[in-house]
């Protein structure tokens, strides 16, 4: 590291600001990071109202309005280097669910036909206008270091800041939940897809081979598997695997439904139906990005369309 201290932006656009905390989350070894450098523009830590000139930019949340857009240039502008840390803003996160709806159909639900926000007007003029659509950051300004998660675990955000601030590429790999993950995979006589809520899970035995749905080997690992560690599915809020990512024709749905038919009685075809069936679920952390929502297999529009589904 340098003697001179490296100077540090960050920015919150459309986002729960959990990836904001998940920087505290570091304890002592946040120490490390501000020995190293300075805190500048930052919503929860200063006042500055600006974007002074830093060496690295830290981006938390999607683009889905005006003021993201805006923030996210000038971040880029004032940033020789830009870190997307989150699912949202590595693939539009939850706030891309939105793509399912028209800008028109959220306004309406939130502020009219919501029981607890119920209004006769729509916000106008003070509040920033929301896009058509929901975009990953990359699709509107150069990223330099990509941090999915939500959030992403403290020990990846420490680690890629030191990547930076080292010159050196950073240790996160590309590999899966599943892949961390200490449950056996065995062939049962499961026959029937189990929810959250139905049963309790052997402490031994891969979920898949229970019957649940998980997405632990379809998923990115930025979290060091905690839930299914604790028994809970993985729900891919870390985001897809490169396999899924950059492979057309082969996606979430076809790759459980082959790894759950293998392990289990039950077919595939109806593990890729339930799938369907909850998309905006299954796909809820990275349908805005055009890697998922873009391929020709993602046909979300059709599946929540059909009786009873969703």
């Amino acid at each position: 590291m340098t003697a001179e201290k490296i100077r540090i932006n960050t920015e919150w656009l459309s986002v729960c600001g959990g990836c904001h905390v998940a920087i505290v989350d570091m304890h002592e070894k946040i120490l490390d990071v501000l020995g190293a450098a300075t805190i500048q523009h930052s919503p929860v830590l200063t006042d500055i109202k600006g974007y002074p000139k830093a060496d690295v930019g830290i981006v938390t949340g999607a683009i889905r309005n005006e003021h993201d857009r805006h923030a996210a240039l000038e971040m880029r502008e004032a940033c020789d280097l830009v870190i997307a840390l989150g699912t949202c803003a590595v693939y539009g996160g939850l706030p891309g669910a939105g793509m399912v709806h028209t800008r028109e159909e959220i306004l309406q639900t939130v502020y009219v036909d919501s029981p607890t926000t119920r209004t006769d007007t729509l916000p106008s003029g003070d509040v920033s206008s929301l896009e058509k659509l929901v975009t990953p950051l990359d699709e509107v300004i150069d990223v330099d270091l990509y941090l999915p998660g939500c959030p992403p675990h403290a020990a990846f955000i420490f680690d890629g800041l030191l990547s930076l601030l080292e010159k050196r590429p950073a240790r996160a790999s590309s590999e899966t939940v599943c892949g961390r993950c200490r449950r056996s995979m065995k062939k049962t006589d499961e026959a029937a897809i189990k929810r959250s809520h139905e049963g309790v899970p052997d402490a031994e035995l891969c979920l898949l081979s229970q019957g649940y749905i998980c997405m632990g080997s379809v998923t990115l690992d930025r979290c060091l598997s905690p839930c299914p560690a604790h028994g809970i599915a993985c729900t891919g809020c870390a985001g897809p695997t490169m396999q899924i990512l950059t492979e057309p024709n082969r996606d979430i749905r076809t790759e459980l439904g082959e790894r759950m038919a293998a392990l289990t009685k039950i077919e595939k075809g109806e593990v890729v139906k339930t799938i369907e069936a909850g998309a905006k679920t299954y796909y809820a952390y990275a349908m805005a990005t055009k890697m998922v929502g873009g391929k020709p297999t993602f046909l979300i529009h059709d599946w929540i369309e059909r009786p009873g589904d969703n």
